[in-house]
Order: C-alpha cells, then sequence, then structure tokens
C-alpha cells in the first residue's frame, strides 16, 4: 500500500515510528510492513488526557496534551507534540519527567495540531 504525506507508521516488532514526508513505496522494518497509526480525536474518549488543547499566548500558540495533564511517565508519556501550519510542519520533542506541553511562535489560524502517545499512539485536534 503506498503511503501519503505526513501519515505516521509504527513497526510492530521494534516500535519504531516514522512519519512520512513524501508519499510513496511501503515503508518495511524488522522484515515487515509497518502499520499506519489512525489518528484520534475527541470522539474517541481521550479528551481529558490525549486530545491536545490549545491556548493562544502573546507570541503564539502553547498546546498541552490533555484538559487534565497527561502522564510524563518512564513507560506512559507523550512522544512529542506536532502543529502543521501553512505547508510547514513544527515539532518538540518530549521525554518522561518533562510537562506535556509545548509552545510555538505561529498564529493560531489554520493549525492542525497531533500528539504522540508511546501507549495510546496518535492524538489531533
Amino acid at each position: 500500500m503506498a503511503t501519503e504525506m505526513l501519515e505516521v507508521y509504527k513497526c510492530e516488532v521494534c516500535g519504531i515510528v516514522a512519519e512520512v514526508l513524501d508519499g510513496g513505496g511501503e515503508l518495511i522494518c524488522c522484515g515487515q510492513p509497518m502499520v499506519r497509526m489512525s489518528e484520534k480525536g475527541i470522539a474517541d474518549g481521550g479528551k481529558e488526557k490525549h486530545v491536545p488543547v490549545i491556548e493562544t499566548t502573546d507570541n503564539g500558540i502553547k498546546v498541552k496534551v490533555g484538559s487534565a495533564a497527561h502522564p510524563m511517565e518512564p513507560d506512559h508519556f507523550i512522544q512529542w507534540i506536532e502543529v502543521v501550519a501553512d505547508g510547514q510542519t513544527y515539532r518538540q520533542f518530549r521525554q518522561a519527567g518533562q510537562t506535556p506541553e509545548a509552545t510555538f511562535c505561529i498564529k493560531p489560524d489554520a493549525i492542525v495540531v497531533r500528539e504522540m502517545c508511546n501507549k495510546h499512539g496518535l492524538w489531533r485536534t
């Protein structure tokens, strides 16, 4: 199956995650096809801990993961927060122990925000 730009895939063997920058062929890892991750949202019941919440700031936006702060423990944390706006992608990587939020110096107009939870997958606004 051909990939499309900005799709996110995960290897079911080693757990590596890849985002497609240019559509095309199939992604293979550990000798087998990678699995496309579906974007989950409010309808999937993750609003409290997973769906990104966007706040406007003086310099742009702040993205918080969940209306209640998402855990940032070694075995359960947000790996990255990403904003797609005007054909550009902005991403901040997170680690266990850090806050589940990120700030971006961009206008909050016509944006898509996604985040990756290491246990519960890909979520978006």
